[in-house]
């Protein structure tokens, strides 16, 4: 059986993605293509759709494409997933005779930073989606002529560029949420200048919350923490964000803008309490 994996965060979901898709099922002949949507990649720190509509969008987009399967696997850990960890999952799980691992063009120069890489290359053999003019490997190729940036593509909706069976979803979600979305999209932006860790973003939009979203970053300590309060203040409040309470405690300090609630946590606190598990629960209620 040759089996390969295509992992990406899927936000949102394009034709550049749908091109790697069907060159690899064609020029590498699979039996089964393994499409896995990130909760959140190894190397960034925040996403700007949530996990499970990513998850949705994929699975709608290429779920019924003959010999390919969208797998949860990823999101269902529910936190930062290396791929060597779902390889294994898929080795234990389709005893392939042999298996891929599709990774972009753009992942070239950080491969051998990946976790435990030197086993990863022992268990699938890397393909690079290349878009033409990459720099000599010597790993195996797929040519895919297309180029789309992602962040870009959110800004600029085009339906020329998403898949058709889930281009009014897209488009209803980005339209509806571009005012939340760029309030999130700095706040995010801003933690990571200021060196938070693990940025998560929940949306709480349409659930049994009190909040529409919800940000969880992890400080560097407790100094860090009230530096960050004073970022927040410094950067949101001239750009019109309402600080209705900020609950300044120098572990796990809390920030009310009213409809978004920012938890800034040490590292021992949001280990202890673990909130992502307890908003996952409300994040994944039905709308």
């Amino acid at each position: 059986m040759k089996l390969a994996m295509f992992g990406g965060s899927f936000d949102p979901p394009h034709v550049g993605h749908e091109a790697v898709i069907t060159t690899a099922l064609s020029q590498l002949e699979l039996d089964l293509l393994v499409v896995v949507p990130t909760w959140l990649s190894p190397f960034k720190s925040a996403v700007s759709t949530p996990a499970p509509l990513r998850l949705a969008w994929t699975t709608k987009a290429w779920g019924k494409i003959p010999r390919v399967k969208v797998s949860s696997f990823e999101v269902d850990q529910e936190r930062p997933v290396p791929s060597i960890e779902t390889l294994e999952y898929l080795h234990r799980t389709y005893q392939p005779d042999t298996l891929y691992l599709i990774v972009g063009e753009d992942n070239l120069l950080t491969l051998p930073a990946w976790h435990r890489y030197e086993e990863l290359l022992q268990l699938a053999e890397v393909v690079v989606a290349s878009r033409g003019g990459m720099r000599q490997t010597s790993l195996k190729k797929l040519p895919i002529h297309v180029t789309i940036s992602s962040s870009k593509l959110r800004e600029h909706l085009d339906a020329s560029k998403l898949p058709k069976p889930i281009f009014a979803d897209i488009v209803n979600y980005y339209t509806l949420r571009k005012p939340m979305k760029e309030r999130i999209e700095r706040i995010v932006a801003l933690l990571d200048e200021k060196k938070a860790e693990n940025i998560q973003v929940f949306d709480m939009h349409g659930k049994e919350y009190f909040v529409e979203q919800v940000v969880i970053a992890t400080t560097l300590g407790e100094r860090h923490g009230a530096s960050l309060l004073d970022d927040l203040r410094e950067v949101l409040k001239p750009k019109g964000e309402e600080f209705l309470h900020v609950d300044p405690a120098s572990e796990w300090a809390v920030v009310d803008l009213g409809d978004i609630l920012i938890h800034l946590m040490t590292p021992a606190y949001r280990a202890r309490y673990n909130l992502e598990e307890f908003l996952s629960e409300f994040e994944k209620q039905k709308m």
